[in-house]
């Protein structure tokens, strides 16, 4: 689109005005085991030693729950956002959060945790080393204090896109656009 202001030409791209209809991106979720933490971890959590043991049970190790100790482990929910056209291969950020009782996920490694879409459906899969922004300190009088969130990090492009979203946007005979901002006289130099 050009729009002429003053004798002088400003042009401005229409995906910055508008959108395509039916092309958006998708939230995936996924639960997982933090592994590694400096006894900031879940500590006697039930939960999180089941997943121990579940996990250590897929490379033949039999361990009953109450020979586990969680105080560097912790249970996590990881979340992804997966941009449209995203292809198999590619990798995209994850953020992690604790949901039990860990204090800090600083130093920790998140062991391979499948994404999965509304649908049910694993769409990508994340691993790796967090980066955490907050900062929990204790003292050894029993005092603490929290800065930031320590119990959330992140790891860019710490999962890979498996699964290619279906997109029925190419076998369409017409492209629909929605306008930021709606305006006919905007719809028309678009459509123009």
């Amino acid at each position: 689109c050009i729009f002429f202001v003053n004798q002088s030409v400003l042009a401005d791209r229409i995906k910055d005005m508008a959108s395509l209809a039916g092309v958006r991106s998708n939230q995936l979720v996924g639960y997982g085991l933090v592994i590694g933490l400096a006894k900031t971890g879940d500590g006697s959590v039930n939960l999180t030693k089941q997943s121990i043991a579940a996990m250590i049970s897929q490379f033949g190790v039999i361990a009953n729950t109450a020979d586990i100790d969680a105080t560097n482990s912790a249970n996590v929910m990881v979340t992804a956002n997966l941009p449209p056209f995203a292809k198999p291969g590619q990798t995209i950020d994850v953020t992690v959060s604790t949901i039990g009782k860990a204090k800090s996920l600083k130093g920790g490694t998140l062991l391979m945790t499948g994404l999965k879409g509304a649908d049910g459906e694993v769409y990508a899969i994340a691993q790796g080393n967090l980066v955490v922004g907050g900062l929990g300190i204790e003292g050894a009088d029993g005092s603490s204090t929290i800065q930031g969130t320590p119990t959330v990090g992140r790891i860019p492009g710490g999962a890979t896109v498996e699964k290619l979203v279906e997109n029925t946007f190419l076998e369409k005979d017409n492209i629909v656009l929605n306008l930021h901002q709606a305006d006919f006289s905007q719809a028309n130099r678009i459509a123009n």
